[in-house]
């Protein structure tokens, strides 16, 4: 039984390691045409996720931990739209460094992998199951 409750917690590390990284996903999307209020203000700021994998010595095993959750550093981009509240004097606005295209591959990244990981939980369980069912039959 120790070897599949090492499996179980090593599964919920990854289911909430990829749950956080679905979250992150989901407000960069959200977030993906939020400008500044005023002329000229920096918009909406792309954030990032990192892990890191972490020895848990009472299971003899790794685990994955959210080691930062930062702010994306590149540049933002800028579109002429000289009707725009936040638009400069030469009517360009700066806009989020969103990429709707990066932010769609890493949530179905992420939420293969948080699949993964729940098949494992579901397997772990099946097994816990069925030593328990044999334990009676004896």
């Amino acid at each position: 039984m120790d070897a599949l409750s090492a499996t179980l917690k090593v599964a919920a590390s990854g289911l909430t390691a990829q749950s956080e990284r679905l979250r992150i996903v989901s407000e960069n999307l959200a977030n993906a045409q939020s400008t500044g209020d005023t002329p000229g203000a920096d918009p909406y700021q792309r954030k990032t996720i990192t892990f890191s994998a972490e020895l848990d010595r009472s299971i003899g095993a790794s685990t994955v931990d959210i080691m930062s959750i930062n702010r994306d550093s590149s540049a933002f981009p800028t579109e002429y739209l000289p009707g725009h509240e936040a638009a400069d004097e030469a009517g360009f606005v700066k806009m989020p460094n969103v990429n709707v295209l990066i932010e769609m591959a890493d949530m179905t990244e992420a939420n293969r992998s948080y699949e993964a990981n729940l098949q494992v939980v579901k397997q772990a369980r099946d097994l816990i199951s069925m030593t328990i069912d044999l334990m009676r039959g004896q």
